[in-house]
């Protein structure tokens, strides 16, 4: 996602991490002169970050939701969304929250998971137990419903190796994942499916990357006789 910046004209005086997880140095480190807004809905991850104070010199830390951001409309020029929609079970929702805080020609990035990945512990542990991650085309049918202007999608396949299925299983409780499906089984499992899990589950896992990016229309121009007015504009949440 870095590499695609190279051929975007921006220069953003604000820029929002949606879903920042532990705040990063990337964006700040790529454009020093802006504001960087790390938003992620775990306060944990917004105090696990290293080197707090040196990251936060210029940043801005909000613990909120992606579906109803705590930020007033268009005062975003640049919005990251690496590797956190595919955490929702309606991405839409988010996405015209993203277009509601973009200035006009504002730029989205984003990064997901497609319907692939995992695909190998989906068939092992039963549907029901896995996210099923939304397609790349349903993402970009999303973004235009958003509103937004000339979505680009594109996706690439990920094969990782493991020496065992102990291996994938680690990695993904090391990594933080685990289903957030509203319909998931709640009980517990008990040693005979961890042991049918191990014994069926391939010791490879697939991962299908989702990539995107789109632009938020130009402002409307005004019509004769029409008055400009500044508004200030406050999100109140409940």
């Amino acid at each position: 996602m870095l590499e695609r910046l190279d051929y975007m004209k921006l220069a953003p005086r604000r820029i929002l991490d949606a879903g920042s997880g532990p705040p990063q140095r990337v964006l700040g480190k790529r454009y020093p002169q802006a504001e960087v807004v790390a938003l992620d809905f775990s306060l944990r991850m917004l105090r696990s970050a290293r080197s707090w104070r040196e990251i936060f010199r210029k940043r801005l830390s909000i613990c909120g939701d992606l579906e109803r951001l705590p930020l007033a409309g268009e005062t975003v020029d640049l919005i990251w969304c690496n590797m956190a929609l595919h955490w929702l079970a309606e991405p839409l929702a988010a996405l015209k929250e993203f277009e509601r805080v973009l200035a006009p020609q504002g730029l989205l990035m984003l990064s997901s998971l497609g319907p692939d990945t995992l695909k190998e512990l989906r068939a092992a542990a039963g549907a029901g137990r896995v996210h099923a991650f939304h397609d790349m085309h349903d993402v970009g049918d999303m973004l235009v419903a958003a509103g937004f202007s000339a979505p680009v999608m594109d996706m690439e396949m990920l094969t990782i190796a493991y020496p065992g299925a102990d291996g994938l299983l680690t990695d993904l409780r090391a990594s933080g994942q685990t289903s957030a499906r509203a319909d998931r089984p709640r009980g517990l499992t008990g040693k005979g499916f961890a042991a049918r899990l191990r014994a069926t589950l391939a010791a490879s896992a697939t991962f299908e990357l989702v990539y995107g990016h789109a632009w938020k229309r130009a402002a409307r121009p005004q019509n004769a006789g029409e008055t400009a007015k500044t508004v200030r504009v406050f999100k109140r949440m409940p």
